[in-house]
């Protein structure tokens, strides 16, 4: 079966950086487009980043343009997610997410993906 498994997450400090990895199995993982999103305690799940299964072509949300990159390596079965000058707001935990549909550009929409990880914490202190 499909599994995806997060690994990375923890408690860092304000201006600090943190790298998520999500290793995929169970799937042609260069067929999929990966994303991240992430939820807040009693907060909506959100969109945070997503690359196309081709690569090449990435989508971010506002709150975190020009702080995190998304990347994938097809040959490991990894997306990775390098997220830098961490600010308190971005504590949540994050989920990687498999969409199939082979869309032109990465969809922003949770009920577009198909499979999902567990989640690993992020904690950012001010």
């Amino acid at each position: 079966q499909v599994q995806l498994v997060e690994s990375g997450g923890g408690l860092v400090q304000t201006g600090d950086s943190l790298r998520l990895s999500c290793v995929a199995s169970g799937l042609t993982f260069s067929t999929y487009t990966m994303g991240w999103f992430r939820q807040a305690p009693g907060k909506e799940r959100d969109f945070v980043a997503a690359i196309r299964w081709s690569g090449g072509i990435t989508s971010y949300a506002d709150s975190v343009k020009g702080r995190f990159t998304i990347s994938r390596d097809n040959a490991k079965n990894t997306v990775s997610l390098q997220m830098n000058s961490l600010k308190p707001e971005d504590t949540a935990v994050y989920y990687c997410a498999a969409d199939q549909a082979r869309l032109s550009a990465p969809s922003r929409w949770l009920y577009e993906y198909d499979y999902w990880g567990q989640g690993t914490q992020v904690t950012v202190s001010s």
